[in-house]
């Protein structure tokens, strides 16, 4: 049976996803803080969301999706950053086109860039940072 169709695989995708959910509060959380009480601009505030959730879901995903043991914590950590700052240029490049061009509404449009995010997410951590 082919890896990427195997159960293992699935599972971790399930797990990543579980992971991503609990990141959807924080990332949410704090971008309705920052736009919402600080009035920091609203793509600043999703970044900073955006940013805040990524580190949490890496500790996450490193002790309870791919069970990493790399001793090479801060070089994972930076692929699984990059990887989520990549996402980050989808999400807003989704969010803006969403809200800007479609005038959709903001915090619907941010759940839909973040599952189209996830995807990449994953199939990126899968085959670069926890390979």
């Amino acid at each position: 049976m082919n890896e990427y169709l195997s159960w293992a695989f699935f599972w971790k995708f399930v797990k990543f996803g579980a992971v991503g959910f609990s990141g959807v509060f924080v990332d949410f959380g704090f971008t309705y803080i920052c736009k919402e009480w600080l009035k920091i601009p609203k793509y600043i505030a999703n970044a900073i969301g955006f940013s805040i959730a990524a580190s949490t879901n890496y500790i996450l995903n490193r002790i309870w999706t791919f069970h990493s043991h790399d001793p090479e914590v801060m070089m994972e950590y930076t692929q699984f950053f990059a990887i989520s700052m990549i996402g980050l240029g989808i999400n807003t490049l989704i969010l803006w086109i969403l809200v800007s061009k479609y005038k959709k509404h903001f915090y619907l449009s941010k759940l839909f860039a973040i599952g189209v995010v996830t995807i990449w997410n994953f199939l990126a951590n899968y085959f670069i940072t926890f390979s």
